[in-house]
This record gives structure tokens, sequence and C-alpha cells, in this order.
């Protein structure tokens, strides 16, 4: 299944490797210069790594990640990765691609490369094992090998985030399934997947979905992942989910930098806040995602919530946009709506301001008597 996958480039398996390179180069930038001072390590872990390239020649994430460490010096001192399949045809394939990459003498630590299978075990040595700062991509092609210990294990000591992918279509059709219900209770926790299997039959498929991924998210959080982000990969005639790309921190400065490159990724937006969707039908199809006029419900919100208060651009964004599909320049935007109509008043505590920006010494007050009525 997994050669079949990686025969032929799809746009939807573009857009994940750009998402999780884009985040990797992010990611070890920002956590270098504290890990330089604690070991000298970060890590990079992809569990189903696959091949290293599609069919057609191009690199898949694999590659893409030890290019951007191989050319960012100081990130090729400090990088160790793994990257493990199931398949020996996979492995000894990217085992040669790795060799072949231009500049590979530069990592101080070459690639750890293994042959197995992600199993008890597996969850085992990332839950006992203490990791240096780590980025984790886990990308199985089912729901078999995808357990939230891992991702337990994989994001539980600092520094550490987690991606992983699962296939929506066999994870929906395999909730009611006996002969994979042990997969499924790894994936949600015996709890809610029993919770599922009594409310999900006979329901509509966006209620499916919507509950599948509260569900998964919910169980994510008591796991200790505090930010979680999805990302929503559609078929090719924009009617059905196929894929879920599920971002996992515990810090806020990782969620943000998530939120912009799946921002940028999705396929199209609504009154400039992004769908957090690639679906490649949607550029012919402008109505599937432009009624919900989402400026107008976050211009609603942002008074209400905070009546009365005073907060800066900062605070306001990350007490408000965590579990929402809003971006900086959205909340730019309406607090600029909200001044010009007096619903809010700014003050800069340096005397300098330009009119309706927001920088850090500006603070933003909310007016209680605009609030109603709105």
């Amino acid at each position: 299944m997994t050669q079949r996958f990686f025969e032929e480039r799809q746009e939807q398996s573009e857009a994940k490797a750009r998402i999780v390179s884009k985040y990797f180069s992010a990611w070890a930038q920002v956590i270098m210069p504290s890990a330089k001072q604690n070991g000298g390590k970060i890590a990079y872990i992809d569990l189903y790594a696959g091949p290293g390239r599609y069919k057609d020649g191009a690199a898949s994430t694999p590659l893409l990640v030890l290019q951007t460490a191989i050319n960012h010096p100081q990130m090729a001192q400090m990088l160790v990765s793994y990257f493990n399949d199931a398949e020996i045809n996979n492995i000894r394939t990217l085992e040669s691609e790795i060799h072949k990459l231009p500049n590979i003498e530069r990592l101080k630590h070459f690639p750890i490369i293994n042959c197995g299978e992600i199993d008890g075990e597996a969850e085992q040595f990332f839950v006992q094992t203490r990791l240096v700062p780590t980025f984790s991509f886990v990308d199985p092609f089912g729901y078999k090998g995808l357990s939230l210990k891992i991702v337990k294990g994989v994001i539980k000591d600092w520094g550490c985030d987690c991606i992983f992918f699962f296939n929506y279509n066999r994870i929906n059709a395999g909730i009611t399934n006996d002969y994979v219900s042990s997969h499924i209770n790894a994936l949600f926790g015996r709890t809610r997947a029993n919770e599922l299997r009594c409310t999900l039959p006979g329901r509509p498929p966006q209620f499916r979905e919507a509950a599948i991924l509260e569900a998964l998210a919910q169980e994510i959080k008591e796991l200790g992942g505090r930010y979680v982000l999805p990302f929503t990969f559609k078929n090719n005639s924009g009617t059905r989910t196929s894929h879920k790309l599920i971002f996992v921190s515990k810090s806020f400065k990782g969620y943000e930098i998530m939120k912009e490159i799946m921002a940028k990724e999705s396929s199209s937006e609504d009154e400039g806040v992004p769908s957090f969707t690639y679906c490649p039908a949607e550029a012919s199809m402008p109505l599937l995602f432009s009624l919900t006029q989402p400026i107008a419900h976050l211009r609603r919100s942002l008074p209400h919530v905070f009546a009365g208060r005073e907060l800066t651009f900062k605070e306001i964004y990350e007490a408000h946009s965590v579990d929402t599909p809003y971006v900086k320049k959205n909340y730019r935007e309406v607090l600029k709506q909200l001044e010009t109509e007096r619903i809010v008043s700014a003050r800069s505590t340096t005397g300098k301001r330009r009119s309706f920006t927001y920088p850090s010494h500006v603070r933003v007050t909310f007016t209680e008597s605009k609030v109603h009525g709105k």
C-alpha cells in the first residue's frame, strides 16, 4: 500500500510535505538557541518515512527536512534524525536517496534509518525515554500504528511537537467495525471510542466528521497536547474529506507558527479567513466556503469576550484565537473596524502610534457601553 501511495505525487501530498517541512524549519530556528545551551541537539523523527521520493522523482518529506538542515550550518551540526518504515524496500530506497543528497556530509549526525513496525514496544520507548527537543511526524497509511500513546510520548518533553496524518475515510468506517476496534481504541481512548460507536450510526457526514475531530482533539488535550490544530484534505471533487493532518503542541508559539503555515496552504479563504482545508476543486467551486461571513462573527465576538478590558494585541490574539480559524491579519482588520466605530479605543504607552496599528506598546480597551446591540 505504501509503495502505491508513492507511485504518484498528488497535490494533497505536496501540500502535506510543504506544511511539515516549513514547520520543521521554523520550529528548529526557534528551538536552537535554547537547545544549544542544553546539550546542543535537536531531533526530527519520521515513523513512516516511505522511500523518500515519489515515482516522478520529487522529494518527499524526509529529503525536504534533511535538505533544510544541510543548508543551515548550525542546524546541520545540531540535528539528529530518525527515519523508520515497516517495508524494507522503502528503507533501502530511502537510504540510497539520503546518501545521494548534495552535501550530506555537512550533517554532523548521519540519519538513523530503521525498518520495523510501530507497536506497543515503540509506544513504551517513547513514553519512557526523555527526548531532546524533537519534531515528530507520524504518517501511517491507515489506522494501524496510529496510537495516542505514541503522540503523548513524543510531545511530553520540552520543545517537542508532533504532527500526524490519518486516513479519515478509514477511521470513519472503522469506528463501528469490530474487526479493527483495538486500533480505534488506541486512537480515541476506549471511553471516547465507545461514545462515538453509540452516537455516530445514522448521523449525516458533517456531524460525523465534527464529532470525530472533537473526540480526537479532547483526547489529545487530556494527554498533554494543549494546542491541537487540524488541517483537512478533500477528495478531488471536493465532496468528501479524505485525510486529516493534526498538529499537536504544548506551546502557543508553535501553534501560532503552524497556524500561519496552514493558513497559507489553504486552498480557499472567506473574507480573508483561511479554510484550513486543501481541496483541488475549490477553485471551480467558489461558494464551497464563501457563505459563512466569518469576519462578522469575529467582529461580534471580540467586544463580547473582552468587554471592559484593556489588552495588547498579543494578549487578544493568544486568548481568543485558539480553536478558531482566525489568523493575525483577521484580528487587525476587525480591531480597525471596531476602533473606527469607537467600540474600542487604543492608546500608546510610549506616546507614539501610527493610526490603526497595534504594536506591543499599544493597549486596546473594549468599552462596555458599545457592546450591546451590536
